[in-house]
């Protein structure tokens, strides 16, 4: 990632502390919507590998997390064998991924353990702007499936948002 997709998404997230390493993808206006993360940081696992930067699907996510989608999906796991076994697949595709970023063998194990996000219980969701990430980079999430059809505008006007956080595009 270079300097400047660093800079615009420490302005997106509005916080620098974030492992990334790559734009994973990118609205239609050429901002970043989602980043790559390195699975360690300062020696310590960090299980995040998608992460959502796009303030407006940030925001959009966040509503639904108000409006209780969390515990609907978790419902929805344990009554729909075939969703969760998605979902169990979607955790271990990102497990595969995570690994071969992962260079220390201690941090190997540990992250071995869990899914997306840190999770244990893969039939749990943590947060569903992981799972809406994870599905943007490709993974065949299906909360994230869902969640991105549950959203009815994709991206802001313009990419007015980015713009606003003082990051001009033809800099980078």
């Amino acid at each position: 990632m270079d300097g400047s997709d660093a800079e615009v998404v420490k302005r997106q997230l509005g916080r620098g502390d974030i492992t990334f390493f790559r734009v994973i993808r990118r609205c239609s206006y050429g901002w970043p919507m989602v980043i790559e993360c390195f699975p360690e940081k300062d020696g310590k696992p960090f299980p995040t590998l998608y992460w959502l930067t796009c303030p407006h699907l940030r925001k959009e996510v966040s509503r639904l997390e108000e409006k209780g989608w969390i515990k609907r999906f978790e419902a929805r796991v344990q009554e729909d064998v075939i969703f969760r076994e998605r979902l169990i697949k979607a955790h271990e595709e990102i497990k595969q991924r995570r690994e071969r970023l992962i260079r220390d063998e201690s941090l190997r194990r540990i992250l071995s353990e869990v899914g997306s996000g840190g999770i244990r219980d893969l039939t749990k969701i943590k947060c569903l702007h992981l799972h809406l990430a994870d599905y943007l980079a490709g993974v065949d999430n299906p909360v994230g499936e869902e969640i991105w059809m549950m959203i009815g505008r994709k991206e802001c006007d313009g990419g007015r948002i980015c713009e606003e956080l003082g990051v001009d595009r033809y800099e980078r």
